[in-house]
């Protein structure tokens, strides 16, 4: 295969591939292709037909005419089925198939590059072969679509052009839903080889409309191309290529270009007297990310992945995506009341994965019984039914999931498209750490965050990826599963990034799920008082107490808080249960941080064994003035 980066403008090879465009598309369709007048784009574009052999070609465009008929060709493809709410649709992936999957999602490693043990990786001659042997004549008898979609707001200093070749419509439906259209976009750039590339086949088909053979399943990233490779799977977590697909592609283009693509919601935090403070945020799936940037009364710019430029001596902050892909579970009309309200009126919404009953959709946690019959992934479904292994299948999978576009939501941020970003002013790092962290606490430094709450993030695995739930691993930045680099540059990257900035947005860590003997420390709802302290906090309005590990609130602010926020009583006996600081627990956190980067990352920048260091040194110091277990309002003021 001649590749995109090693294309020459041949006018006679450009011949051929029209010639082959014109067996395949519309006269119409072939206009299009012409239009943008890239031959490294129509090199792509004849690989893939050559290779994948479907019967037809459709290259649809921004129009409004080209999103309804993706719509419509998803249901008639019963790749969708309509719900009883008008624009509400519903899509099942195999039993199989239903997170991402981390064992068949490699890199592909040219001979002589290296990256760190810790990712999954395939000699790239032997991966490409492999892959492209799957996917050879994957889309007999079907249509490819060709969808062009800008990653961050179009012509902006944010802006990254994208291709993805698909036989799914349910794929070309959610691609509508969650990027910005960008086949104008791409017009207007002349003969650019700078684009990232995607090609995608469902594989074979059940007479469910799923993929039929899952052992076969295949997610390939080629980043000397800058193309990504995904076969015998539909969840969109594996198919839409331009999520964390492309996120690992990102990365590398961010590292040789200076600045950061994280995985990140972006959220506006309303302060004293209407003001709006940005923060972004990095947790794994499951542990309260689109919760957290979803909060009432406060805007959702993103809740998944960010780009940070330093511009002027600012960080400023996009949203890669235009739409949500997000987990359902526990989404109810109490703490959920602005995805809650989307997900129970009229308009474009795809839910996956959850139960259906007399049209209507059901998932776990969302408040309401949930019938004990109806249709799932695992098709007729009933109380009490198990799979082929003896485990009982729960009505909806805990990974169920539901696509909508951000402007369907009445507190999207305004800014959302601003081709310049928005300012950045914090960023949170949480995970699911039951027994060390506190709820809140802000850095020290840029470079105590980075690693601490980054760097250090160990959280619980959970049912969003295809492992065994309930396993303590560390997830770096929560981001590791996507670094394309070596995993130290990427923490080298991190730490020099607030050398371009005059003023640092301030860093805090999070912790939801810290637990003691009676249970979890604290309620679902009290993420959003952890939000308002920080809001204060980059502000200067709020003190704080210094502690070993961070600087953590008072209990007065928190009184005053709790009241405004939330309209409780926010007690002492609180206040001790949720920020008693565990030694023992965070020493033996600290062995496990190093270890694994010791281990794992032989290119772990010096400063991070500092920094471990440095804490340690600071717990052991503690513990031998005041014990093992160490009351907040001990602590002095910072």
């Amino acid at each position: 295969m001649e590749t995109v980066a090693t294309v020459r403008v041949d006018e006679a090879r450009r011949q051929e591939w029209h010639r082959l465009f014109a067996q395949k598309m519309s006269e119409e369709h072939l206009r299009r292709v012409l239009a943008i007048d890239n031959p490294h784009l129509e090199a792509f574009l004849a690989d893939c037909i050559q290779l994948c052999q479907p019967d037809r070609v459709e290259v649809l465009n921004d129009s409004e005419e080209d999103r309804k008929h993706t719509r419509e060709m998803a249901l008639r493809a019963r790749e969708e089925r309509p719900l009883a709410m008008p624009g509400h649709t519903y899509h099942f992936d195999g039993p199989q198939d239903q997170g991402r999957d981390r064992e068949v999602t490699k890199y592909l490693v040219p001979k002589g590059d290296t990256l760190s043990k810790a990712l999954r990786q395939i000699d790239r001659d032997e991966g490409l072969a492999e892959i492209r042997g799957l996917l050879s004549g994957s889309m007999k008898g079907r249509t490819m679509i060709v969808r062009f979609m800008s990653l961050g707001p179009a012509n902006s200093v944010f802006s990254i052009p994208c291709v993805e070749c698909t036989d799914s419509w349910y794929v070309s439906h959610s691609l509508d839903l969650l990027y910005r259209p960008g086949y104008e976009f791409f017009k207007s750039l002349g003969r650019v080889k700078d684009f990232f590339k995607v090609l995608h086949s469902a594989g074979k088909l059940t007479d469910e409309m799923v993929s039929a053979e899952p052992d076969k399943k295949r997610i390939y990233i080629d980043y000397i191309t800058e193309t990504v490779y995904s076969v015998n799977t539909q969840y969109a977590g594996n198919s839409v290529g331009l999520k964390k697909l492309a996120l690992r592609l990102t990365i590398r283009k961010a590292d040789r270009e200076g600045w950061l693509a994280e995985h990140m919601f972006l959220m506006g935090v309303r302060g004293p007297g209407g003001r709006k403070t940005y923060f972004a945020g990095a947790f794994p799936s499951g542990c309260g990310k689109t919760s957290t940037a979803m909060l009432p009364g406060e805007t959702i710019l993103g809740d998944d992945i960010a780009y940070f430029r330093a511009i002027n001596g600012e960080c400023r902050a996009a949203n890669a995506e235009a739409g949500i892909f997000g987990i359902i579970q526990n989404v109810n009309e109490r703490d959920d009341p602005a995805i809650w309200k989307v997900l129970t009126t009229p308009g474009e919404v795809v839910f996956s994965n959850v139960l259906v009953k007399d049209g209507r959709p059901y998932w776990l946690g969302m408040g309401i019984e949930i019938p004990n019959e109806g249709i799932n992934y695992s098709g007729q479904w009933f109380k009490g039914k198990r799979d082929e292994n003896g485990e009982e299948i729960l009505p909806a999978h805990k990974n169920a999931r539901y696509a909508v576009a951000l402007k369907a939501l009445e507190n999207c941020d305004p800014e959302l498209d601003n081709p310049h970003g928005v300012v950045l002013a914090g960023i949170m790092y949480g995970g699911r750490d039951r027994r060390a962290y506190v709820p809140v606490q802000q850095a020290f430094d840029w470079d105590h965050g980075i690693i601490m709450f980054g760097a250090a993030l160990e959280t619980e695995t959970t049912f969003a990826i295809l492992e065994t739930e309930g396993k303590m691993e560390i997830n770096l930045m929560s981001i590791q599963d996507f670094v394309s680099i070596p995993l130290g540059r990427y923490i080298a990257n991190n730490l020099n990034f607030a050398k371009k900035l005059v003023r640092p947005p301030i860093i805090f860590g999070v912790n939801y799920f810290l637990c003691d003997e009676k249970g979890y420390v604290n309620e679902v709802r009290d993420k959003h008082v952890w939000v308002k302290w920080m809001e204060r906090r980059v502000h200067g309005e709020m003190p704080a107490l210094r502690t070993p590990t961070g600087l953590i609130p008072t209990f007065e602010d928190l009184r005053v808080l709790f009241r405004e926020v939330r309209g409780k009583e926010y007690t002492l006996e609180d206040y001790r249960r949720q920020f008693t600081l565990r030694i023992p627990e965070n020493l033996a956190k600290i062995d496990r941080v190093e270890k694994f980067h010791r281990e794992n990352v032989s290119d772990a920048p010096p400063r991070l064994f500092e920094v471990l260091a440095e804490q340690r040194a600071r717990l052991e110091e503690a513990r031998a003035k005041f014990g093992d277990y160490i009351a907040p309002d001990r602590f002095p003021p910072e």
